[in-house]
């Protein structure tokens, strides 16, 4: 998959939202059918207006337009996901917007995004934030509605020196795993997050140790992939 945004690039997504989300999806999904890969949005903004949400909207239209909405997932291209903040109190209209209509479980309406990312702040996500999605927020106006547990994955930085990469034994994905796969989902009907989401391939940032020889993680993501009986490629999500 690539990523399309970050934190650096709020101004030029608000931009490009405002101008035309439709031309910006559209050559999104050229993009994916080019390299034969999904697309993440990251748009990080804080307070979108309701015209940049509406461009947002326009985007995803566009880009599934081209690329429909493939459960099997054998379509790479057609893999569209979502970067929202580790748990529910950063990105707020944002989370309202994406659990209340792209993010449904099938049961409750037509599937639009695949899942989203619950992302990496100052540091790893935890099960902590990650009930944050679970639940919701019904205290918020407008309310952030519960997160079907099989539409979402917790976010962890994968550095060529830390232990998601060097050691299994002590890293996060080891640690959280019981919660991951066991979360009580209050939508859908299928208990257990998603999975897991790294960040970053290779090089996250020109500061932290590349995931590159000799730091390139046999004992610590290939340890998981093993301990955690991880399928390549990966298999067909769940719906609901």
């Amino acid at each position: 998959m690539l990523s399309i945004g970050g934190i650096t690039y709020v101004t030029a997504w608000n931009q490009a939202l405002l101008q035309n989300g439709t031309l910006l999806g559209a050559t999104a999904a050229k993009v994916a059918g080019d390299l034969g890969v999904g697309m993440e949005i990251d748009w990080e903004s804080t307070t979108p207006t309701a015209a940049m949400l509406q461009g947002l909207q326009d985007f995803i239209n566009a880009y599934r337009k081209v690329h429909p909405y493939d459960a099997s997932g054998s379509n790479h291209a057609a893999r569209l996901t979502i970067d929202l903040a580790a748990g529910d109190r950063w990105l707020i209209s944002l989370s309202q917007k994406a659990t209340s209509e792209w993010l449904l479980p099938r049961s409750m309406g037509t599937p639009v995004l695949d899942y989203c990312n619950a992302m990496v702040a100052g540091g790893d996500g935890t099960p902590t934030n990650w009930q944050e999605h679970i639940d919701g927020k019904p205290q918020f106006n407008p309310a952030i509605p519960p997160l079907a547990a099989a539409k979402f994955t917790g976010s962890l930085f994968l550095h060529g020196n830390n232990a998601a990469c060097n050691n299994f034994n002590s890293s996060p994905q080891k640690t959280d795993f019981n919660f991951v796969n066991t979360v009580v989902t209050k939508r859908g009907s299928t208990n257990g997050m998603l999975g897991y989401m790294f960040w970053a391939s290779e090089c996250p940032s020109s500061r932290a140790t590349c995931t590159v020889p000799p730091n390139s993680c046999e004992k610590g993501m290939g340890a998981a992939m093993v301990g955690l009986n991880v399928s390549v490629p990966m298999v067909a999500l769940r719906q609901d």
